[in-house]
């Protein structure tokens, strides 16, 4: 994250860089709030109508601008300006693949991982059968966690096997970067094991056992489905809760990575999981939000592929869905990044008026791409319930977290007393 406060400044006083304001003559689609004031007898904040209008007229620096702002209390929208222009996303892909992948495996859902055994033990520890270990997709178990797994066998009193240490893995090949990711972005040794291949699982569980005590031969090690039969020693679960917080408040590649990984392995066992995951949330936008447009595009579920694109419009459907999910409403309050106090916002909008009352998912990809996106929720002047989108790219990241910090002051503004 860049500090920003000298070249904010900058910013602040070089306004000869801002040379386009949304207007009525604009190419792209601007939605307006005349028709959104009172509709179906719902009231819609005029005030705030007059001060996104005024937002969107203002001067800005060059470059691809768009926004959407929905009232989910009145159930209408409020206004946009270039709405439907479908931008990259960066990171605020997270929330389709969140709010999709929690839709679809449920808020309940857990992870499992689990190491069992087959046979009798012998008076001097030797288990006449075999051990079995099986694991899923849990993105942040690690090398050393399988310790706990060992250490379990090893209470039973079992120091060597006669038969075979069988692992059995839905990815036996590592995961490899995704074409036109962009490249600096995702380091491979954050992985969780499981995301690193075959080779490292195996090697990781003969030391974690040995370590142990447990005597295991290279030539006794062989990658196969567990057979019927066997007993469960130890067990490791973990809620996808823990995921999503990683995916939405630290905007975790990886994490989300797993996600579509995950999502892909629920709805085809036997395919790819990123094409069956892919696939799955290009369904879930034409048949959940009915967004059908050619525009948007997806590649992956993190954000870092170039070519995906979004628009605020969709970016709010997307947010208004979860929302109406009370389950998922509740990992969007907990889970979301907190304007001035946690995650990628920890740093941004810290000031009085915004400090703590923004709820949203950060995007971006810096340079040379110049793209910054927002999107979330904050409580209006009229204490309705707002969903908000705004997408920058072309321009500087920093003119882009202006112009965010702008509309979220719009937003919020308390009317006259």
């Amino acid at each position: 994250m860049v500090k920003g406060v000298l070249l904010l400044a900058i910013v602040i006083a070089c306004p000869i860089l801002c040379v386009k304001a949304c207007s009525e003559n604009d190419d792209e689609k601007q939605t307006t709030g005349k028709d959104t004031i009172v509709k179906d007898g719902a009231i819609v904040d005029t005030a705030l109508v007059s001060r996104l209008k005024e937002f969107a007229s203002k001067q800005r620096p060059e470059g691809k601008f768009a926004f959407h702002v929905y009232d989910i209390t009145a159930d209408k929208p409020v206004y946009g300006c270039n709405d439907t222009l479908a931008l990259p996303s960066a990171s605020c892909m997270k929330l389709l693949s969140g709010i999709a992948g929690l839709q679809l495996l449920g808020t309940d859902y857990h992870y499992w991982t689990g190491i069992f055994t087959k046979g009798k033990i012998d008076n001097d520890g030797t288990l006449n059968g075999d051990i079995a270990f099986r694991a899923g997709l849990d993105p942040q178990l690690m090398a050393p966690d399988l310790n706990e797994f060992a250490k379990a066998v090893r209470r039973k009193g079992i120091k060597r096997l006669s038969g075979k240490l069988i692992v059995d893995l839905y990815l036996t090949e590592p995961v490899k970067s995704e074409e036109h990711w962009y490249p600096w972005d995702l380091t491979f040794s954050k992985y969780g094991l499981f995301y690193k291949g075959g080779d490292r699982v195996v090697k990781a569980l003969k030391a974690s056992l040995r370590g142990s005590g447990v005597s295991v031969a290279d030539s006794q090690v062989v990658m196969a489905h567990v057979p019927k039969g066997f007993t469960c020693v130890h067990i490791s679960r973990r809620q996808i809760d823990d995921v999503v917080k990683r995916m939405w408040k630290n905007s975790s590649n990886t994490q989300a990575t797993a996600m579509l990984y995950t999502i892909g392995s629920k709805v085809n066992p036997k395919g790819n999981p990123v094409t069956s995951g892919v696939d799955y949330l290009r369904h879930f936008l034409a048949d959940s939000l009915s967004l059908t447009s050619p525009s948007l595009c997806i590649h992956d579920g993190c954000g870092l592929c170039t070519h995906n694109r979004l628009s605020p419009l969709a970016l709010t459907s997307i947010l208004r869905y979860g929302y109406h999910n009370e389950a998922i409403r509740a990992s969007l309050n907990r889970n979301l990044s907190i304007s001035g106090q946690d995650g990628t916002l920890v740093r941004e909008m810290a000031g009085p008026k915004l400090r703590g009352k923004i709820r949203a998912k950060t995007g971006t990809l810096s340079h040379p791409y110049g793209i910054s996106s927002l999107a979330g929720f904050c409580e209006g002047s009229n204490g309705h319930t707002l969903a908000f989108a705004i997408m920058d790219s072309e321009m500087s990241v920093l003119d882009a977290r202006v112009l965010q910090r702008r509309l979220c002051e719009a937003l919020v503004k308390e009317g006259k007393k």
